[in-house]
């Protein structure tokens, strides 16, 4: 099989995307994970399949496998990179300047901003009021916190590691998250530093402990998990992605910081969140929804034989 495909990224976090509007693709994992590679096929953290809604209010569907080929009901930058697909290809008009991306977490509606070209350069994506209730994010762990807003959940729950105990607030933004604040990274485990002399967020090698709390038993769907310093310069994190492992921005992640810090006292409801690929602005507003800002690219385009 021939597909034709575009290669996008929302800062960095990038995804294969494929016209499925006839609906004729359906890609194995072993395809999805062959694409995805980074030496022996395309290389990209996921892949976005094209598809028409079954809303008449969406403009599509987007499809979103991860990269070892398992399904997701969301993704940040995809659906950024999803509304840079259908403006550019003229699916969607460029002076209509918003539309509603059908997802498997349900409609998300996008304002966008277009250069002189039309083409489409940043989108604000309202990804929808944070879920916190335990069984609904989900966790296997009992509420122990109360938000001001009167919704119960997960605050620093303790997970014992090799390396120690991490703490994590759990919240859904369509798909889970577990977030660790590390407040000191001095008294980490030498074991997950590149450089133990050097102890921060940089030197953290994500992917070990990512890896580990990922599959943790707590996560009956397994967790994308984000490890966060917060400084002068406000909110930094890391992301290790469910079925991808670390990637250089992650917009969902970046919205479940956000919450989570607002959350826990550490940062107001408006703040930049600064990823490896560069910065998110995360707004959790008055009416309870998490709206996300940032750009998207497209790099490249061509034609992969899949097997």
């Amino acid at each position: 099989m021939e597909l034709e495909f575009a290669k996008l990224h929302g800062l960095g976090n990038d995804f294969v995307v494929v016209d499925d509007r006839a609906r004729t693709i359906e890609l194995t994992g072993a395809q999805v994970r062959r694409l995805c590679d980074r030496n022996f096929g395309i290389g990209a953290d996921g892949v976005i399949l094209v598809r028409p809604s079954d809303d008449p209010a969406c403009a599509a569907y987007m499809h979103y496998l991860n990269a070892d080929g398992t399904l997701a009901q969301m993704c940040g930058n995809g659906v950024r990179c999803f509304a840079k697909y259908l403006v550019d290809r003229g699916l969607v008009p460029a002076g209509a300047r918003e539309l509603v991306a059908d997802t498997l977490s349900g409609p998300k509606p996008l304002r966008f901003e277009v250069d002189a070209e039309g083409k489409l350069v940043r989108a604000t994506v309202d990804m929808g009021a944070p879920t916190l209730d335990p069984p609904a994010v989900p966790v296997r762990a009992a509420a122990n916190a109360v938000s001001a807003q009167g919704a119960e959940y997960v605050r620093a729950a303790p997970l014992a590691s090799p390396w120690g105990t991490f703490r994590f607030t759990c919240v859904s933004m369509g798909n889970p998250h577990a977030v660790c604040f590390v407040d000191d990274w001095d008294v980490l485990s030498d074991e997950l530093f590149v450089d133990p002399s050097d102890k921060r967020l940089g030197t953290f090698d994500v992917n070990r402990a990512g890896a580990f709390f990922e599959t943790h038993e707590l996560f009956p769907e397994k967790t994308n998990v984000e490890f966060v310093a917060v400084g002068p310069r406000g909110l930094a994190m890391r992301v290790f992605e469910r079925g991808c492992g670390e990637t250089l921005a992650c917009g969902t992640g970046a919205c479940a910081v956000a919450v989570a810090a607002s959350l826990t006292g550490r940062a107001g409801c408006e703040n930049d969140v600064e990823l490896r690929g560069g910065t998110l602005h995360i707004s959790w507003d008055d009416d309870g929804r998490v709206r996300m800002t940032g750009p998207a690219t497209e790099s490249f385009n061509g034609k992969a034989v899949v097997a």
